[in-house]
């Protein structure tokens, strides 16, 4: 079954999101649980927690379905070390909101070489954080979002994604999330049932359907391997809406929070009932 929501705001308080949620139809949601453009937040308290899990109770959402993102300013790659630290300990902490909240995922960007260090030692970095992260945390999965490889970022290779998935300490706690528009415009097409299957049997290969914790459900305003991250709304994009029907209808895609980040967020209850209505009975 197809769990499909969006990533809605948490403004006024994370245990908003829930019924923000709800209110566009949502089966599944992403949120940040602080302020994604600053280092450090106020930690949550008791009943923070407890209204956000009664909330959510509400929403009838099971927290599974539920895919928080962590800060932008996070850099589990960065060459400088004491920027590398600073990252990582703010990622510790996104991890333990998580776990605070009762959800057992947390998305997240790579990391980027900022053109100063090698792909291979940023991705051995970014390997090492993960670890750490693992060793002085509990119960929420490490989901790492691929990229579109804008700028420095890394994650637009699948083969990225396999060396972080494989050099992981515990396979238990890592996941992958396929980001539909950067799969696209970093040069996997998916727009038709050829091309669809031939880019998923090598994220199958590489990666691996077994690490598939996450999608996030966008269409792109550029073109294929532009290497750019320009999200559009569902069918209206470069991408169109045969490959939206495609991942409706593959069962290795079950099971898993599918959020849609589409720009107009007027018409995501829309867009929810148009990729429902692709299934095929």
């Amino acid at each position: 079954m197809k769990y499909i929501g969006a990533h809605v705001s948490a403004s006024g308080g994370v245990f908003n999101a829930p019924l923000n949620a709800k209110e566009i139809g949502a089966k599944a949601f992403a949120l940040f649980t602080k302020n994604q453009r600053q280092w450090v937040a106020k930690s949550l308290d008791d009943e923070t927690i407890a209204k956000f899990k009664e909330n959510l109770e509400i929403s009838g959402i099971l927290p599974k379905y539920v895919l928080p993102h962590d800060s932008y300013l996070i850099n589990l790659g960065h060459p400088e070390l004491e920027k590398r630290e600073k990252s990582l300990e703010a990622f510790i902490d996104e991890v333990k909101r998580c776990d605070q909240l009762g959800l057992d995922k947390l998305n997240f960007h790579p990391g980027s070489h900022l053109k100063q260090i090698s792909e291979e030692e940023c991705l051995e970095n970014i390997a090492e954080s993960i670890n750490k992260t693992i060793e002085q945390t509990k119960n929420v999965k490490l989901v790492i979002e691929n990229t579109a490889g804008q700028g420095s970022n890394l994650g637009y290779k699948l083969e990225h994604l396999g060396y972080l998935v494989k050099n992981c300490v515990d396979s238990n706690r890592i996941g992958v999330c396929l980001d539909t528009c950067h799969f696209f415009t970093s040069g996997y097409d998916i727009r038709d049932e050829k091309t669809y299957d031939e880019s998923m049997k090598k994220f199958d290969t590489i990666v691996g359907f077994e690490f598939l914790a996450g999608m996030h459900l966008n269409d792109s305003k550029p073109d294929l391997g532009s290497r750019v991250d320009r999200h559009d709304s569902i069918g209206e994009g470069k991408i169109g809406l045969e490959a939206f029907k495609l991942i409706m209808n593959d069962e290795r895609i079950d099971e898993i929070p599918m959020i849609l980040e589409t720009p107009n967020s007027d018409i995501w209850s829309q867009e929810i009932e148009l990729l429902y209505s692709l299934i095929k009975n």
